[in-house]
């Protein structure tokens, strides 16, 4: 029954996904049709005005915002197995923060830095923002939930108030606005062609990793005496989430609530074995992303709303049902 749950799901995400992904490069500000749409993928004609505004625009942007869903949804559900927090999320615990105070650093340092010198910068600052997440979740004294929570959210505040702070200083704030609520509006080929390698190896690690993670809703002392190093998973857990998360500010700015809505969606559809979990979260997390882009850019046009702001609106009331649950269940 289970088996039938889990491929009934993965079809189910998989078509969703990519009627949402047409449906997103066939509409916009711009008045398109289906087969300009296809010319613009298959045949394209620079000097085609609506097929560069597909080619150029509306597919990168569509194939981003689905590798970041997916990414910011994998890095979720690895970080609640690694953390057994069912609130964990890159951008509640404060790893997008992070991430977002170094490229803050980067846009002062290099004004004019590479798409892979920002990375590099993201990647650090969401591997510090990890570390202190980890050593805070792995404390004796801090191994409650909230606890965990408030602590990511108090360091996500902090280094928030000090890329505020510092972008006001050096005259950034129109720089970093975009990066603070999230889009993928300044999506390009280059982008895409240089950070998305990064993104898919982390997917796939991900999904190589999901065995391993089941293994720890064994318990760390039922795995040791099975002879498995709990260390070890949680070391690549721990890196697969820093080059998602990272990879992924660096691209579109600081999202949250995908990595924690998503897991829990998925576990309801398809149970809790993290193997089968995954594959659905990541097809599920591309599509929350996609679709929400596309109703952030059509609600309004030609104006736009960042989505990061739309995924909130659903994220926060998410969050605090999780809350509340996890509060009568204590």
């Amino acid at each position: 029954m289970m088996n039938k749950k889990f491929g009934f799901s993965l079809v189910i995400s998989l078509i969703l996904l990519a009627i949402l992904m047409v449906v997103s490069i066939r509409y916009g500000a711009a008045q398109t049709t289906m087969k300009t749409v296809y010319h613009a993928v298959f045949d394209y004609h620079a000097s085609q005005l609506q097929q560069a505004v597909i080619h150029e625009i509306r597919l990168p942007r569509v194939l981003g915002a689905a590798l970041i869903g997916a990414s910011l949804a994998g890095s979720g559900l690895i970080m609640q197995e690694l953390t057994q927090n069912p609130l964990a999320d890159s951008g509640l615990l404060g790893i997008n923060a992070g991430a977002g105070f170094m490229l803050t650093i980067s846009f002062i340092v290099l004004p004019k830095a590479t798409p892979q010198q920002t990375a590099i910068f993201a990647l650090i600052g969401a591997a510090l923002s990890a570390c202190l997440i980890l050593a805070i979740s792995m404390a004796k004294k801090t191994q409650k939930t909230t606890t965990v929570v408030l602590a990511g959210m108090a360091i996500s505040s902090c280094l928030v108030a000090l890329s505020e702070g510092l972008s006001l200083m050096t005259q950034l704030k129109r720089d970093l606005a975009f990066w603070h609520f999230g889009g993928v509006a300044a999506i390009t080929w280059t982008q895409l062609t240089q950070l998305g390698p990064w993104l898919i190896a982390g997917l796939i690690a991900s999904l190589c990793l999901a065995p391993q993670l089941r293994l720890l809703q064994l318990g760390d002392e039922l795995v040791l005496s099975l002879g498995r190093k709990t260390s070890v998973v949680r070391l690549l857990g721990f890196i697969c989430v820093i080059i998602l998360a990272g990879i992924s500010v660096a691209l579109v700015g600081s999202v949250a609530f995908v990595g924690l809505m998503v897991p829990h969606i998925t576990r309801y559809l398809v149970g809790y074995d993290v193997r089968k979990v995954m594959p659905v979260t990541l097809l599920l997390g591309a599509s929350l992303v996609v679709a929400a882009d596309l109703i952030s850019r059509t609600i309004n046009p030609p104006q736009e709303i960042p989505f990061g702001i739309m995924i909130a609106l659903i994220g926060v009331p998410f969050f605090i049902y999780l809350a509340r649950k996890g509060a009568s269940q204590a």
